[in-house]
């Protein structure tokens, strides 16, 4: 018995596939935004307080990365409203993202804080520069050219795991599909379609994030040469 594709009746439901779609680009802009931004400052806290503190942040860092993404989403959305605080389906998404990014984002910048030479650290002190001015100029700036592509890589990686959010009930493109895939019955070219719109947004977000890294850490700049080393 032969097999016909009939994506046609998928794109009759391409309003919802667009709906879907729009949210996960929702998804994918908060959690890197937020998950960058708190990854950031972990990083850079990690490297300047006090070591009883600093364990907890490392404590923080394990507990997130040793386990599974959808069990952290699980106890933000439906435990959290044990002790009281209730989040729709779309908050508890956010914030999911948010919380397992950083924990990512910060062991990936430590990395870059840790390659910075001591010696670096000690020269802008010695130009009476700022502790700040040389945390901002001297370590954390190199660090993160030279940790962008891996940060590119894991920031990729968080807008296809916004396909997990399905499992709250947050309708983005993975829960569309199996709404879609109830409707027509077409498995096959529904999530086909939806693979190819994934590594659609996978190679947009690549190249969009090569572009910013290149506006950030111009080539003829030294931040430059530490940003295609780290490739």
């Amino acid at each position: 018995m032969g097999f016909e594709f009939q994506f046609r009746a998928v794109f009759a439901y391409q309003d919802l596939l667009i709906d879907g779609l729009w949210l996960t680009l929702q998804l994918s802009a908060a959690g890197i935004l937020g998950g960058a931004a708190v990854g950031i400052l972990l990083a850079g806290a990690r490297s300047l307080v006090p070591r009883p503190i600093g364990w907890v942040i490392d404590g923080y860092v394990e507990l997130i990365r040793n386990t599974p993404f959808l069990v952290q989403l699980l106890i933000i959305f439906l435990g959290l409203p044990s002790l009281g605080i209730r989040l729709s389906a779309e908050q508890a998404a956010v914030i999911g993202l948010v919380v397992n990014l950083s924990a990512y984002v910060t062991e990936i910048v430590r990395a870059g804080i840790q390659s910075v030479h001591r010696s670096q650290i000690e020269a802008g002190l010695s130009l009476a520069l700022t502790r700040l001015q040389v945390f901002r100029h001297i370590i954390l700036a190199p660090a993160i050219a030279r940790v962008w592509p891996a940060l590119t890589s894991q920031f990729t990686l968080m807008m296809l795991a916004t396909s997990v959010c399905s499992f709250i009930s947050v309708q983005e493109l993975s829960a569309e599909a199996a709404n879609i895939e109830s409707q027509t019955f077409r498995s096959f070219e529904t999530y086909i379609v939806v693979a190819v719109v994934y590594l659609a947004l996978a190679l947009l977000l690549r190249g969009l994030l090569a572009g910013l890294g290149a506006i950030l850490f111009p080539s003829g700049s030294g931040l430059g040469r530490l940003r295609r080393a780290g490739q």
